[in-house]
């Protein structure tokens, strides 16, 4: 006990170099739990976006995109024959549809405006020319007409209603109120998005009518955007039968049971489906959100590493230059019988002093600039990637899909295990700071000293 008792007060011996030593410690320690909070952070993120976007394949038919395109819809039959490919955990079926006033008496949340106009211009849709000055129409066909457009509304049919965000490629599908249908019944019920359901007049329990037919509201969702808020999501089998396509599909969604698989799946889909489909994955989306992750982390852990090693350094140099300052006091301690052990262990307690100290202060400088640090380093990695080049049609659809994964949202963590890791960083400090002057130590000799005193 009294060894730890003298080690304790001889780290304030001197007070100038306690507090020195202790600032610049404090400084190496936060840095690196501000690197290690900001590399636990990040890689909490990848996994995220690797489990939740990344194994997902979208199939379509050949030719097709939304509501663009031509070609043939896919079928029941071959949803079943996805499911059993290899490594596809599951499946999602969808319907896509447009509602308008002559289908349905609800009225679109989506004001035209002069693009909505503009769209409906170049839709390829003949135009009833205008009549001449006698009020006859004009046959030219070059006779400018007027259109009047109104935006339809989306009908979505799913048999995964409990999973929106993966069935709408994306987004924040919340359930503000009711609940959810079964995917798999063929009831007449519907979600309506919240836009949708103000513009009508709905609420839970509120009926409407579309293809001639009531349908029930048993929920209302907020998608987070204006488009798909106006929006109305159906079971695919009762959207099948009220727009007469029985077994008919516009899209599928297989999940992989993980990310290293998705690109053998894909391969395996698009050979058992072959040129009736196009079949796509988010593989490269993932790869380029993840890549500026990936050097956050890397950066993460050379900093980390540097910071410990740093710190490492300065307290060696520190207890080299205090053993050497004592060298006569070890002497003496020596020759009236303290024995190598004793004398290294007082130097170590002293050592862990300082460093403690200096982890306490790091531990305060690490909490409250780890998410500042942890943001601009995601921001910085992120803006350089966004610019390096097109990559998903463009900077602004990398950067759209970086906002759909949250990866420029992304927050630091500061829990109980990190305060943990910094108090470890810190003994590990004052170890390996303490080791080779504990080897000076058993050098000294007390007849020596005492001969060059």
């Amino acid at each position: 006990m009294g060894v730890i008792k003298r080690g304790f007060k001889n780290a304030f011996r001197n007070w100038v170099r306690t507090f020195s030593i202790v600032i610049i410690l404090s400084l190496s320690i936060g840095l690196a739990l501000t690197m290690l909070i900001a590399r636990q952070a990040v890689q909490q993120k990848i996994e995220t976006v690797k489990s939740s976007v990344g194994n997902t394949i979208s199939i379509s038919p050949a030719g097709m995109r939304g509501f663009e395109g031509g070609g043939e819809a896919l079928t029941s039959e071959q949803a079943t024959t996805v499911q059993g490919v290899a490594h596809v955990n599951s499946v999602t079926e969808t319907l896509n549809d447009r509602l308008t006033m002559t289908d349905s008496n609800l009225v679109t949340s989506i004001e035209a405006g002069s693009m909505g106009q503009r769209f409906s211009q170049r839709s390829g849709e003949s135009v009833t020319p205008p009549p001449d000055e006698s009020g006859i129409r004009a046959n030219n066909q070059n006779a400018q007409g007027t259109r009047s457009f109104t935006p339809p509304i989306t009908v979505l049919g799913t048999t995964a209603p409990t999973n929106l965000s993966t069935t709408q490629g994306g987004g924040s599908f919340k359930l503000e109120s009711g609940q959810v249908f079964d995917g798999l019944s063929a009831e007449k019920v519907a979600l309506v998005g919240k836009n949708l359901a103000t513009k009508n007049n709905l609420k839970v329990g509120s009926t409407f009518t579309a293809y001639n037919n009531p349908i029930k509201v048993v929920g209302i969702f907020d998608a987070g955007n204006n488009f798909s808020n106006n929006q109305v999501i159906i079971p695919l089998a009762a959207l099948q039968n009220l727009t007469n396509q029985p077994g008919q599909i516009t899209a599928l969604t297989a999940n992989i049971d993980s990310v290293s698989n998705i690109d053998g799946a894909t391969t395996a889909i698009q050979k058992v489906l072959g040129d009736k489909a196009d079949v796509t994955n988010s593989a490269d989306q993932v790869k380029q959100v993840v890549t500026p992750l990936e050097n956050i982390k890397s950066i993460s852990t050379i900093s980390l590493l540097g910071s410990l090693v740093a710190g490492a350094i300065i307290i060696f140099l520190t207890m080299i230059m205090i053993v050497r300052e004592r060298r006569r006091e070890i002497g003496i301690l020596k020759a009236i019988g303290a024995s190598n052990i004793m004398i290294t262990t007082q130097f170590i307690v002293e050592s862990l002093t300082l460093t403690l100290l200096g982890a306490i202060f790091g531990l305060i400088i690490g909490v409250f600039a780890s998410s500042s640090v942890t943001k601009l380093l995601v921001q910085n990695s992120t803006a350089a990637t966004i610019g390096a080049g097109p990559g998903l049609g463009g900077g602004r659809g990398l950067g759209r899909f970086m906002e759909m994964t949250g990866v420029n949202t992304l927050q630091a963590n500061v829990g109980l295990d990190i305060i943990l890791y910094g108090l470890l960083a810190a003994l590990i400090i004052a170890i390996i700071g303490s080791a080779l002057p504990s080897w000076f130590i058993s050098k000294i000799r007390p007849a020596e000293v005492m001969r060059n005193e």
